[in-house]
């Protein structure tokens, strides 16, 4: 195992060890998240060791919590108690068995298994002069000493807690389909003949960082002149807690000196690139989730079997192309007017190279096989291990 990530409690008695930080959401499934729990029972005093696994919504700062606000709620949190264990007949996987190796006889484990309909890890961007904690969804997986597993009247000191946080995120699917075609025919007050625009997406899926080509086509029957044409991203953001609030922010706006003259058609490709880099002042933009301060970009597009049961934040993203048409005539500006249409936009990541689908792994035999060999070869092939191989 090349690397594995390691925290212990303050007063040494406990030390949480998970083998990676990041589990894909595949929408029918999602990565088990697995790990061990180094105990040391003479400093337990009698009491247990429990670990939970919480999806929580932070929508306020961490100072608050100080003087009794909360600004955390809880979507969804499940517990388990590994030491004394409880469950000593459950099969381990691989990633435990190699970190039992490590760990020795004080390891305990522990596996949960997220349900799909949870929102992936983002966070909303702070303005310039915000500090502490950004807002957003993230998960927490905790180790702790207590005497109950969830007791209220309990209070558990924080040298007898060990936490790391991990994030859930999805890879933009293999297939890439045709992209999205929109058009629109308008017709303007004292002129008896329309425009018509057509706009479309060469594809259906972007790559963070990867330019957007849009297709134009533009047929003006009218007397009027196209002054210029505006290309604008916008990302949508849908925090659903106990109601839903939808936010709209543009990460991208260029205006291209395009002129079609009366009585003309149009065609042309024009490329836009949407970049966090781009729009770092922007408070409350979405972002993919971070662990630390590492880089990020912008929220992948949310994809979801059904958003309905979905609590948290969803991100979406759409294309608008606009046409500024001059009035001409007397009246000048005054009747000019715009054109617009709008193409939904599916901004991800793709999948690393060398990760498997729990389909493709189900299906391939030679896979299955790798991950009965040693756990070096395992890392030399650096395939997703899914507990459902094993079933």
């Amino acid at each position: 195992m090349s690397k594995v990530f390691k925290k212990t409690s303050g007063n040494g008695h406990i030390a949480l060890y998970l083998g990676k930080r990041d589990f894909v959401d595949h929408l029918d499934s999602v990565d088990v998240v697995d790990g061990i729990v180094k105990v040391d029972p003479s400093g337990l005093d009698g009491k247990k060791v429990f670990v939970y696994l919480a999806c929580a919504f932070r929508y306020g700062s961490e100072d608050l919590d100080v003087i009794g606000l909360s600004c955390r709620k809880d979507i969804w949190i499940n517990r388990v108690q590994v030491y004394p264990a409880t469950n000593g007949g459950v099969s381990k996987t691989p990633m435990q068995e190699s970190l039992l190796k490590k760990v020795g006889d004080q390891g305990y484990p522990f596996t949960f298994q997220m349900p799909p309909n949870l929102p992936c890890s983002v966070s909303l961007q702070p303005g310039p002069n915000d500090a502490g904690k950004a807002c957003g969804v993230d998960f927490e997986v905790k180790a702790y000493i207590a005497n109950e597993e969830n007791s209220a009247s309990e209070v558990i000191e924080k040298k007898d807690t060990c936490r790391l946080m991990i994030r859930k995120i999805q890879y933009a699917p293999t297939k890439n389909a045709a992209g999205p075609k929109a058009e629109i025919t308008k017709q303007f007050m004292m002129s008896d003949k329309p425009v018509h625009m057509e706009a479309s997406l060469d594809k259906e899926i972007y790559y963070h960082g990867d330019p957007i080509t849009v297709q134009v086509n533009i047929n003006n029957e009218t007397t009027k002149v196209v002054k210029k044409i505006k290309v604008t991203i916008d990302q949508l953001t849908s925090v659903v807690l106990y109601s839903s609030d939808m936010y709209t922010k543009a990460v991208l706006s260029e205006e291209f000196g395009e002129t079609i003259n009366a009585n003309s058609t149009f065609e042309k490709s024009f490329q836009v690139t949407p970049l966090l880099a781009n729009n770092k002042e922007k408070r409350g933009l979405s972002v993919d989730g971070r662990l630390k301060d590492e880089d990020t970009n912008l929220a992948s597009t949310t994809l979801s079997l059904d958003n309905r049961d979905m609590q948290g934040i969803v991100v979406s993203y759409k294309v608008k192309v606009n046409l500024m048409v001059s009035g001409g005539g007397l009246l000048g500006g005054l009747t000019s007017s715009d054109v617009t249409v709008e193409l939904p936009l599916t901004l991800m990541s793709p999948k690393p190279a060398g990760e498997f689908s729990i389909t493709q792994l189900n299906t391939n035999k030679n896979l299955m096989r790798c991950y009965s060999l040693s756990c070096n070869v395992r890392q030399k092939c650096k395939y997703t291990w899914q507990r459902n191989v094993h079933k």
